[in-house]
């Protein structure tokens, strides 16, 4: 037992295996253990929110958590030690056992920031969740939000706490700084500060939602995330697109998902030699088909708009549910092939879109050759 009273680095063996067993058994069972922490928390969280899986609350903390406390109990142990005398030496000035004492600070700090953001990751799961169960998309557009402006005051707290602990700053005085620096920043970063309130207007305005197809400056595509910046949009062709929100604000935004209908028009031009009759029975059986088909179609019109030498106009107009664009696209093709069918079975035929030049003999007067459209 003498060899454990042996002074080494000015401490007793004994205290050195002590502190190197009690981190080599933390490092060891660092997942055991942040386990068995977890789970005691999560006894209180379910006291508050009683749908949160135990699985999930244990598996987004518990990598964070682990090394908070590893890191934690090591440096505590370490603490302990006597400080050798023969590393009392200075760097810049500053004394090397201080040196230590203030980088164990700053992975405690570090460590400890990166488990308050994983509780910020977690309740915003769990706010999720509940705003999944009701139809309204706001819920789930603010929780994005605030989970992000929260991680940005965290982000930034987290700087002053490392520069008070880590190197001992006055954080009254380095405020008063930032005070004097952040006026000059926010002339510099006009258009930084603009998006940033651009996106509180959107939020609260809530012309769009994440989830919704938007048009804006000849950007068409689905809203991804709103930022505290931008707004990502995926465009038609699998795009990414990066909007600023100032530019989301100030421009015309069409929000093709709060349509209430969608609308679909053809206009179909006759020959002119076409039979009252045989007109009268084709806008009957159109009108025939879209009544069939009430819903999805939800209003229609069918009319002889124009009669000229050209031709008779038939418009026809109909309104559909908001349904998708696949869905929309499979009724007006159903459609475009029963007028068609109607229109052969009839015998109908459309106008030409050409003009026709005929060619008379000066004797007899007669045709010589069929009128042909001019191309």
């Amino acid at each position: 037992m003498d060899f454990l009273d042996n002074i080494f680095l000015d401490n007793p063996v004994r205290n050195l295996l002590s502190v190197t067993g009690i981190i080599l058994f933390v490092l060891l069972f660092r997942r055991l253990l942040s386990k068995y922490v977890a789970s005691l928390l999560f006894i209180f969280v379910h006291k508050n929110w009683k749908t949160v899986e135990k699985k999930e609350f244990i598996g987004l903390i518990i990598k964070p958590l682990g090394w908070f406390l590893t890191i934690l109990i090591s440096v505590f142990a370490i603490d302990k030690l006597s400080f050798p005398s023969g590393w009392n030496f200075s760097i810049y000035g500053l004394s090397f056992e201080v040196l230590m004492q203030r980088i164990g600070l700053c992975l405690i700090s570090i460590y400890f920031i990166w488990v308050v953001l994983s509780l910020i990751d977690f309740v915003a799961l769990i706010l999720d969740q509940k705003a999944k169960l009701t139809k309204d998309k706001r819920d789930d557009q603010l929780i994005v939000f605030f989970r992000d402006f929260f991680k940005a005051i965290v982000y930034i707290l987290s700087i002053l706490l490392i520069l008070r602990v880590g190197f001992n700053r006055n954080i009254g005085a380095i405020l008063t700084g930032l005070s004097i620096v952040g006026a000059a920043m926010a002339l510099a970063a006009k258009e930084s500060i603009e998006n940033l309130i651009a996106s509180f207007i959107i939020f609260f305005d809530k012309p769009f939602f994440t989830g919704d197809t938007v048009k804006v400056n000849n950007v068409t595509g689905s809203v991804e995330h709103i930022g505290l910046r931008s707004t990502r949009i995926r465009t038609v062709d699998k795009t990414l697109v990066t909007v600023p929100n100032k530019q989301m604000v100030d421009s015309v935004v069409d929000n093709w998902s709060m349509r209430t209908d969608r609308r679909a028009e053809i206009k179909i031009e006759f020959d002119h030699s076409i039979s009252t009759a045989a007109l009268d029975k084709f806008t009957k059986d159109i009108k025939q088909f879209l009544d069939q088909h009430t819903p999805p179609v939800t209003k229609h019109s069918v009319f002889i708009t124009d009669y000229n030498k050209s031709g008779v106009t038939v418009s026809i107009e109909y309104f559909t549910q908001p349904f998708t664009m696949a869905e929309f696209n499979e009724l007006k093709q159903q459609f475009n092939l029963f007028t068609k069918k109607t229109m052969e079975d009839s015998n109908l035929k459309m106008a030409s879109s050409g003009n026709d030049i005929n060619i008379f003999s000066a004797d007899t007067g007669e045709n010589l050759t069929r009128s042909k459209p001019i191309i």
